[in-house]
C-alpha cells in the first residue's frame, strides 16, 4: 500500500488541497469542549487535517505510511510531529493520547486489519479518551465499483481496497467503545476528477477501558 500512496503523493502533491475536512472542524469543536490536549492522527497524509489541530494549540502526532506525504507534511505543518510508519505499527512511540482523529483511513483495510487497527488505537488512548473516525458509507456513489474482495469491500484500483460501512457495521467494529454519536456527512472533494461529494459515516466514541485492560487487550 505504501507504494501506491508514495506514487500518488509524488505525482499529485497536496491532492485534496490545503483546507481541512469539515469533519476535522467538527472534531475540533468536540475536542475543545472536552479539554483535549494531545491528539493522534493515524493516516495523517500531508497534514491538511493535523494543521487545523496544531494551529489551534493541540499537541499533534501524525502517522503516515507514505514517506513522500511525510516530507510534504513536515513543511506544510511544522507544528506537528510525523512518523513514517504503518498505522498498524505499534512501535513508533509509546505515548498515550487524549484523543484520536482518523479521516478516511480505516476503510482502506480488509476486515482482519481493520479490527487490529481499532484495537491498537484503543491501546493508545488514555482512559476515557475520545476518538473520531470517518469512513466511506455504503451510500457513497463509488460503492460497488471494482472487484468485491470481501463483503462490501471493493478494489477499484490495484492495491487499494475500500470498505463501505453500514451503520450496523460501524457499531459492530466499535462495540467495545462507549459510542456517543454515529452520523453521516457529505464531504466535498476536488482532486483532479472535478468537484464531487463523498458520503461518509463518522463515529464519535469514548474509551471505556482502563489502561491495564487496554494493555491486556488481544
Amino acid at each position: 500500500m505504501n507504494e501506491y500512496w508514495d506514487k500518488r503523493f509524488q505525482t499529485e502533491g497536496r491532492i485534496w488541497g490545503d483546507s481541512p475536512s469539515q469533519t476535522a472542524e467538527y472534531a475540533l469543536e468536540l475536542f475543545h469542549k472536552n479539554n483535549i490536549k494531545k491528539i493522534l492522527v493515524p493516516g495523517s497524509g500531508y497534514g491538511r487535517n493535523t494543521k487545523l489541530f496544531s494551529t489551534a494549540g493541540f499537541d499533534v502526532t501524525g502517522i503516515e505510511i507514505s514517506s513522500v506525504a511525510c516530507s510534504i507534511a513536515e513543511e506544510f505543518d511544522p507544528l506537528s510531529r510525523f512518523y513514517n510508519a504503518s498505522v498498524l505499527d505499534k512501535s513508533f512511540d509509546s505515548e498515550r493520547y487524549d484523543a484520536i482523529y482518523c479521516f478516511n483511513t480505516l476503510h482502506l483495510f480488509r476486515e482482519k486489519e481493520r479490527r487490529l487497527f481499532i484495537r491498537q488505537c484503543t491501546q493508545r488512548l488514555r482512559e476515557k479518551g475520545l476518538l473520531f473516525f470517518t469512513v466511506f458509507s455504503e451510500e457513497d456513489s463509488s460503492y460497488g465499483k471494482g472487484k468485491e474482495v470481501e463483503k462490501n469491500t471493493f478494489e477499484s484500483k490495484p492495491g487499494r481496497p475500500a470498505h463501505y460501512f453500514t451503520e450496523d457495521d460501524l457499531y459492530n467494529h466499535f462495540k467495545g467503545m462507549e459510542i456517543i454519536e454515529i452520523g453521516t456527512t457529505e464531504d466535498p472533494e476536488d482532486h483532479g476528477e472535478g468537484p464531487h461529494i463523498h458520503m461518509l459515516r463518522h463515529i464519535y466514541a469514548r474509551n471505556g477501558m482502563t489502561e491495564r485492560q487496554a494493555e491486556n487487550q488481544v
